[in-house]
């Protein structure tokens, strides 16, 4: 970090933009991209990896592939170099199958996340410029509006009514606002009102600034590289992670049995640390993380068709089995068009001076936009000429109020507008019929009452009232005190034509809609019943503050509506949710969304949300509507779906053999299987599960939300890696005891039937219904089709001799044959009593 900039909030503007080679007017192009060259990208940590080195390096970064490689070689020197050689290349081929497919799945990634960058204007050239974040520099100079994310640190070079989230690393839960100036050098971090930090977020307002530091040299970049932030784990990597542990732990303790039999029974110890790693690798899924790459690419590219960004693929299985969606109603239940109904006074009369007042709060605000102000603008058009406005205190979602301070002709005038309840506790007379006014406590009761109406007739209800005599010239938040109410206005926002289908579409899903709004019981109900919503049953802001977090843990499930809800709440809500054993997804799209949308297992935003709320979410929808995001749910879904079928693929047929084969090798006099062949083997098994990316999926797959199951996943290893293994017994009996096979025939009648059975029984396990009436991908079928013809034609090739293969007569043939055929009769048999007792 430049020491010269290291306390920019101290030095003056001219000073620092001298320092940084910059002016007010911002940077040019081309100096903007030489320091991008220089400085590096704008991130805290690396994008989507598309580099072809480190994606071919990572193929082998498996310790026993590392090890098994070391052995090659010392093989090699020692041994027989032509088997070393063979192991060496088979390995090979193998990362650089995994190496194409993950590297395409990464450029296609990269090119989706394209989509949805999020970007800050910017003076370029000395005219403003859309560019994405990443590529800002110290220098630039960005503007400022509200929902926009701070892209570095900055300081202030002007500012009107600049209000800045910075929860993040103050905790200050208020906004701060935010003006030009020079401060000292000592100043502490949250009385630094002339600075901007990476990772806060603009609340309202709007100012210039000019970039100071980005990246990892930020305030922010400093904090998470000392941290090493991390996302928190999703479910799915969860249970990824368990998998793995629960597979090295089998594969661990069966080499290292394998390994000290071989040598008891006093066989050379290199070919048996071979013969032990080959099978190693045959028991270890090592194409997982590339099959799970290529499946949430895929899926990705799938939903993108359907509308659905994916920002973070491991929310793409998240997604797939999330069981629980809150939403806000604004937008995805109703149109998201909001009109203004009506105008009323304290005795629910027309009123044509309360809809004029908020005429005048609507006009002057600066705040984010809001589909309520543009509302109270469109509906009418006042004469305002002779006001003028003075100051402003933003909305913010503990006040819930937006106060403008005007003058006209010499007088002040604060006008107030905000959630009913909250402007009614700032007020202390109301204006009745004819002019005058009340003490507030004598029309409370008339007013609440209305309220409550207006409410359950579905219309959101917002409270407007005045100040008059303030003699200063900049407000406060301590200012709204001692208002005269005026009277109400009412808005309305009709359901969104065919929600109720789509409404009764994810119930079929198994996925709960739950209403999480700002906006009070009675319309939360309203809506709620109109849209369709089953039994819906409200709980209040009001009542989970004075709920503890056992209480509400308990409570959670019988609420599907979430009422006159704090921005903090719905983190609550949602933690809550999850620790009760759902998979949680939210949607929003606003300010206050943020929060929310990071503790949910998938948070989901659309592409108008502000830049904060997209920056936040996992998934972006191109357009607000749940029936986009019921297409994007069963996408999701098709990619789990797929990712599993590896799993069982590899923990069946695959773990059957090399089982056997190291139960074999504890009677045979040689080893069943050369290193190279069980590697061969492992290497034409994992060609046909390559495709599984592409393949189809059940119905019967995506209609509820799944998760892992390690049990569900052990068992299933147990049944169907049993029975592969009764089946290569009866290879072993029937080629020993009644062909009386030589020590190549052997090997070559079992890597056969091995490769066979393994690529056969994919069609099997593929599907939970019967085989045959479940059509597999092409791809799929091509590739299983092409591998059965490559074995079988393989002993009869020139390239027989260098795997240890030799030419097997028809009869082998025929008995493998049949041996196969009722093997995957067998299998079939297997999988529908195994689920008919997974059901049951």
């Amino acid at each position: 970090m430049d020491h010269h900039t290291d306390e920019f909030w101290s030095v003056p503007e001219s000073g620092l933009l001298e320092k940084l080679g910059t002016s007010a007017g911002g940077l040019g192009t081309d100096e903007a991209l030489r320091r991008l060259a220089g400085n590096g990208r704008n991130i805290l940590k690396p994008s989507v990896e598309t580099e072809w080195l480190p994606i071919l390096l990572s193929q082998f970064k498996s310790p026993i592939i590392i090890i098994l490689l070391f052995a090659a070689v010392l093989s090699l020197f020692l041994s027989s170099p032509a088997d070393a050689i063979i192991i060496l290349a088979i390995v090979f081929v193998s990362g650089l199958l995994g190496f194409w497919q993950e590297h395409g799945a990464a450029n296609a990634v990269k090119n989706l996340l394209n989509m949805v960058r999020i970007k800050a204007a910017v003076l370029r050239d000395g005219t403003t410029a859309e560019v994405p974040i990443e590529d800002i520099v110290p220098g630039d100079v960005v503007l400022l509006s509200a929902g926009g994310i701070i892209p570095g640190d900055c300081r202030i070079l002007d500012s009107k009514d600049l209000f800045v989230n910075e929860a993040t690393l103050t905790g200050e839960t208020y906004p701060a606002e935010k003006l030009a100036g020079v401060l000292p050098a000592g100043t502490p971090l949250r009385k630094r009102t002339n600075t901007l930090f990476m990772g806060t977020s603009v609340v309202s307002g709007s100012g210039r600034a000019v970039i100071v530091h980005t990246g990892k040299e930020t305030l922010f970049g400093g904090i998470s590289e000392k941290l090493k932030l991390r996302p928190p784990e999703t479910e799915f990597q969860h249970g990824v992670r368990r998998f793995g542990y629960f597979l090295m732990e089998v594969t661990l303790i069966l080499v290292i049995a394998i390994f000290a039999v071989n040598v008891y029974f006093e066989r050379p110890v290199l070919d048996s640390f071979l013969f032990s790693l080959a099978i190693a690798v045959g028991l270890t899924p090592q194409l997982l993380p590339a099959i799970i790459s290529i499946n949430l690419a895929r899926g990705a590219k799938r939903m993108a068709l359907e509308s659905v960004i994916v920002k973070r693929l491991s929310s793409i299985e998240n997604f797939g089995s999330m069981n629980v969606l809150c939403s806000d109603k604004t937008g995805t239940l109703t149109r998201g068009e909001v009109r203004l109904h009506s105008a009323e006074d304290v005795s629910g009369r027309e009123s044509e001076d309360v809809l004029f007042h908020a005429y005048l709060n609507a006009y002057f605000e600066t705040g984010f936009r809001n589909p309520i102000d543009e509302a109270i603008r469109a509906h009418s058009k006042f004469d305002i000429e002779g006001y003028k406005k003075l100051d402003e205190v933003p909305y913010d979602f503990s006040r819930k109020r937006l106060s403008i301070l005007l003058s006209k002709e010499g007088a002040n005038l604060m006008v107030t507008k905000g959630a009913l309840i909250n402007v009614l506790s700032v007020c202390t007379h109301a204006r009745v019929s004819g002019g005058g006014t009340e003490d507030i406590e004598s029309v409370r009761g008339k007013i609440e009452e209305r309220f409550a109406n207006l409410s359950r007739e579905g219309f959101r209800v917002l409270g407007v009232a005045i100040r008059s005599g303030i003699g200063e010239s900049l407000i406060t938040k301590d200012f709204e005190k001692d208002m005269t109410f005026l009277g109400f206005i009412t808005l309305f926002d009709p359901p969104k034509e065919g929600v109720r289908d789509t409404i009764d579409e994810l119930e079929r899903l198994g996925i709960e809609l739950k209403v999480v709004t700002g906006d009070s019981r009675e319309v939360a109900l309203y809506v709620s019943r109109e849209v369709g919503l089953p039994d819906p049953q409200a709980v209040t802001g009001k009542e989970l503050l004075v709920m503890s977090n056992d209480a509400l843990l308990k409570m959670v499930s019988h609420y599907n509506v979430f009422a006159e809800v704090e921005p903090s709440q719905k983190e609550r809500i949602i933690n809550a949710m999850k620790k009760a054993g759902n998979v949680v997804g939210y949607m929003g799209d606003g300010i206050n969304d943020a929060s929310a949308l990071h503790a949910a297992d998938v948070g989901i935003s659309v592409e108008s949300a502000v830049d904060v709320a997209k920056q936040a979410a996992d998934i972006v929808l191109l357009k607000m509507d749940l029936g986009v995001l019921v297409n994007g749910v069963r996408e999701g879904r098709v990619t789990f779906a797929n990712t599993l079928k590896y799993v069982f693929m590899a923990t069946s047929a695959n773990f059957g053999n090399m089982f056997s084969m190291a139960g074999a090798s504890l009677f045979l006099s040689f080893l069943p299987l050369l290193p190279k062949q069980i590697l061969l083997t492992n290497l034409m098994t994992d060609l046909p599960e390559m495709t599984i990316a592409g393949d189809s999926v059940d119905r019967e797959m995506a209609e509820k939300p799944r998760r892992w199951d390690i049990r569900f996943i052990r068992n299933f290893m147990a049944t169907f890696g049993l029975i592969s293994s009764i089946f290569d017994y009866m290879t072993f009996g029937v080629l020993l005891f009644i062909f009386h096979a030589t020590t190549d025939q052997f090997r070559t009648g079992w890597f056969i039937e091995s490769v066979i059975s393994a690529t056969l029984i994919i069609l099997v396990i593929r599907t939970r219904g019967p085989f045959l009436r479940s059509r597999p991908g092409k791809y799929l079928a091509l590739a299983v089709f092409l591998v059965i013809c490559a074995t079988l034609f393989l002993p009869y090739s020139r390239l027989a001799h260098l795997f240890g293969f030799h030419p097997l007569p028809p009869s082998f043939l025929i008995a493998l044959g049949v041996i196969v055929v009722l093997y995957v009769i067998t299998a079939e048999v297997a999988k529908k009593i195994f689920y008919k007792r997974v059901r049951g």
